[in-house]
């Protein structure tokens, strides 16, 4: 199929070619340079509540929202107001400050799944944070993650599973030595007999399993509470710490994120994304004990020049402020649910294969009907016609991030009016991929 452009990305395209002189693929993060979809990338040059506008002065409603940091919408008026407030008055130090201090107790104060926590300055440097601590805590040096988890660039954990169904893992970049990646055991999601008999063989020599428990990296792949369970079961029983993943789901689909959701303890959570407020912020937390081993308390090392800026810190501190108001993720759900079940009404009416899978305000668009729980089971064909999709969902001012592994995402600023529209857009896009 001939994919045409109605929409003008002129000058996107010009500042696209530029920027292939000055970076690798004339981006700062891969998925960016629009491979799996259609045309340029999108040069953004602002945005406003749900929408956004790019370089060409189209306008699109966004369910991306700088890949799920935007809770609140673009440009939220209390994060702009305190963030200019907070820079008046300077913009690092490398000094403990107040708004540090605020930040940390409205997350612990509000959170019962951790007592103390540490701030860095992106979900990859919390998840490799947490990994150290796990294994100076344990003594021990294997991890296990599982297919269709992605836990950042982390040498260790990226990874792929090799031949078979437990298999130590084998690099998926160039530049990690295998010896790093044989330190991890890759495991399929959904496998309790697996993981027990990894566990079984391996437990002597784990430090912890990393799980994303609502993974929403690979597609959105929501595993049976049973299985969390299991392994939280599993980690207790051969002394193995379990990580939570949460740098998507932290804050997302509740303030104590997946955690709270399902109600289950981890022993170390990785937070990023949403606790920025937009800003470059991550943290790791755990329990007093646990985080006992941090230096300067204890033996595993871990610093950073920007770590806890009072410019990040503002940002989180007047996001998450926003996320306590009585009722909303309840009506975050709510609305994310009625726009979902409005797509999936068309799609069914006119039978199309599509499945839209959503917890909270997370949705994912599967080109089947099947429940998927695993990355394996997801269709590589599916991307095809999701590139169609995409490519007709800017034609018509909705925009979605240029995979069709990655997921969408809802914030409180999308109306129930700005739902609707999206939702005709996407109705009408299905026509003409299923046409």
């Amino acid at each position: 199929m001939e994919l045409v452009n109605t929409v003008s990305r002129t000058e996107s395209a010009y500042l696209f070619e530029e920027a292939k002189h000055y970076f690798p693929g004339g981006v700062n993060s891969p998925v960016r340079a629009f491979k799996s979809v259609s045309g340029p990338p999108l040069f953004i040059k602002e945005g406003e509540g749900c929408r956004i506008t790019d370089e060409d002065n189209n306008s699109y409603i966004d369910f991306c929202c700088s890949w799920g940091p935007l809770i609140l919408g673009h440009n939220n008026d209390q994060i702009r107001e305190f963030v200019v407030e907070t820079i008046s008055k300077g913009t690092s130090f490398g000094t403990p400050n107040r708004l540090g201090n605020e930040l940390g107790k409205l997350i612990v104060n509000n959170n019962k799944y951790i007592e103390k926590i540490r701030f860095v300055s992106s979900g990859t440097e919390a998840v490799m944070s947490a990994i150290r601590l796990a294994r100076g805590v344990t003594g021990k040096s294997k991890v296990i993650k599982f297919d269709g988890c992605y836990h950042g660039h982390v040498d260790s954990l990226l990874v792929k599973a090799g031949s078979g169904l437990a298999t130590f893992g084998v690099s998926t970049s160039a530049g990690i030595p295998e010896s790093f990646a044989k330190e991890t055991i890759v495991l399929p999601l959904d496998h309790p007999q697996i993981l027990d008999e990894t566990l079984e063989k391996y437990h002597k020599d784990i430090a912890c399993i990393i799980v994303e428990p609502i993974p929403a990296n690979n597609g959105l792949l929501l595993q049976n509470r049973s299985f969390l369970e299991c392994l939280r079961l599993k980690c207790h029983k051969y002394g193995v710490l379990l990580i939570f993943d949460e740098v998507i789901s932290g804050f997302r689909v509740g303030f104590e994120g997946a955690a709270g959701y399902y109600n289950i303890q981890p022993d170390i959570i990785t937070y990023g994304k949403i606790i920025g407020g937009g800003m470059p912020v991550g943290a790791y937390g755990a329990s007093k004990e646990i985080m006992g081993h941090i230096a300067p308390d204890g033996p595993v090392y871990q610093a950073g020049t920007l770590s806890a800026n009072p410019v990040a810190m503002s940002a989180g501190f007047a996001a998450l402020q926003q996320l306590l108001e009585d009722g909303f993720y309840e009506s975050m759900a709510a609305k994310t649910k009625n726009f979902v079940q409005s797509i999936q009404s068309h799609c069914d009416a006119n039978s199309y294969p599509v499945n839209i899978v959503q917890i909270g305000s997370i949705f994912w668009i599967a080109f089947a009907k099947k429940r998927i729980l695993r990355a394996d089971q997801i269709d590589p064909q599916g991307m095809e016609k999701f590139k169609i999709l995409h490519h007709e969902l800017l034609q018509r001012g909705v925009y979605l991030g240029p995979s069709g592994y990655e997921v969408g995402f809802v914030s409180a600023a999308h109306s129930p009016e700005d739902l609707n529209e999206a939702a005709t857009h996407i109705k009408a896009a299905m026509d003409v991929v299923f046409d």
